[in-house]
């Protein structure tokens, strides 16, 4: 089979462009910039359950609410104008949306964590400004979370290896995962940086991060039941697939860097596919800070960037997970890769780089 040629990018110009010779394309539609003096990088952007916002958080702790069409700012939390350097609040580190699913009345609220050394976890009603409710790990900085995809709980991990579970309707602390089995687990053993529901079942956890593993975890157990094996996780970047079938990791290094593993197989999760990351400018591969699924129904797609090549990917997840191939790519950003989501109707996708 003869390789396709990529077309030829000038040198530092950053472009969107197209791989292969399917029909699917992707095209520029806005670009968002705050304008913070000094220059604060770009953590986490999400996509509201509704399609009609863009939330966006900073090293600066500010939280920007863009519409989703126009790419107009709409709203701004946790706003750090005027404060001097000293006071300056640490990153905002994760964003989450709280599906619209949930039991309250009140919509439009976005859930936050930060780096703070007594890390906060920050209940945001978007329209008004407020902070609806504080929460406090004492002595962790958080630096991701998650939620149950019916809004009723969400969980949390961070600097201290530990996996909270909180129930959303009363705030309160309602379980801590750590450890394993001590046979064919052990829970982490370093900073955690990702984490992730399944898509149907509440029990069951997926968090990554420094010590090159992936734990599944069951609440109804208490500690992790399997691990994932050389997965060097560095930002937001393990998902499941939209039915539960598959699971995608992104490594921070230049080999094996985007996989595909079967949830399904037995104990232990097998890889299903490594994908071949060549880059649309040059032969180098990307060191990925950031990965998901696409959220329609078949996971039809897959996102991914990082550093070393400062590019973000998009690939064609086909039926049954098999034989991912890319079809466009972002590249020449001038800095890496932190963050990158799915719109729910997987229309639109945010790609957000170091500034």
């Amino acid at each position: 089979m003869a390789e396709r040629e990529e077309p030829k990018v000038p040198a530092g110009q950053e472009q969107v462009t197209k791989i292969g010779t399917g029909a699917r394309r992707i095209r520029a539609r806005y670009t968002c910039s705050p304008g913070y003096k000094p220059v604060s990088d770009c953590f986490c952007v999400r996509f509201s359950p509704d399609d009609q916002y863009l939330a966006a958080s900073f090293a600066n702790g500010a939280i920007n609410i863009y519409n989703a069409e126009s790419g107009k700012q709409e709203f701004v939390l946790n706003n750090v104008e005027g404060k001097d350097g000293l006071n300056m609040p640490l990153p905002t580190t994760q964003l989450r949306w709280r599906p619209h699913t949930a039991q309250s009345k009140t919509k439009s609220v976005l859930i936050s964590v930060n780096a703070e050394f007594d890390g906060q976890i920050l209940h945001w009603h978007i329209k008004s400004g407020k902070c609806l409710h504080t929460i406090t790990e004492k002595g962790n900085q958080l630096f991701c979370l998650d939620y149950f995809a019916d809004g009723s709980q969400f969980a949390t991990a961070g600097r201290d290896r530990l996996v909270r579970v909180y129930d959303e309707a009363t705030k309160r602390l309602v379980q801590t995962l750590q450890g394993g089995d001590m046979k064919e687990t052990a829970g982490h053993s370093n900073r955690v940086f990702s984490l992730k529901y399944h898509p149907q079942h509440p029990h069951i956890l997926l968090s990554g991060g420094w010590d090159n593993t992936v734990q599944v975890w069951d609440t109804r157990r208490g500690h992790s039941v399997r691990s994932l094996w050389n997965c060097y996780l560095c930002g937001d970047s393990v998902d499941f697939t939209s039915d539960g079938s598959q699971i995608l990791t992104g490594s921070w290094r230049t080999d094996k860097a985007l996989q595909l593993w079967d949830f399904g197989a037995g104990d232990n999760a097998q890889i299903a596919e490594t994908v071949e990351w060549k880059s649309a400018s040059s032969q180098s591969t990307c060191m990925l800070f950031a990965a998901q699924c696409s959220k329609d129904a078949g996971s039809s797609m897959i996102l991914a960037g990082g550093s070393q090549e400062n590019e973000a990917k998009f690939f064609m997840r086909p039926p049954g997970g098999r034989g991912v191939e890319p079809f466009g790519a972002l590249i020449n950003l001038p800095k890496p890769v932190f963050t990158v989501d799915f719109a729910p109707n997987s229309r639109m996708a945010a790609v957000s780089a170091a500034i």
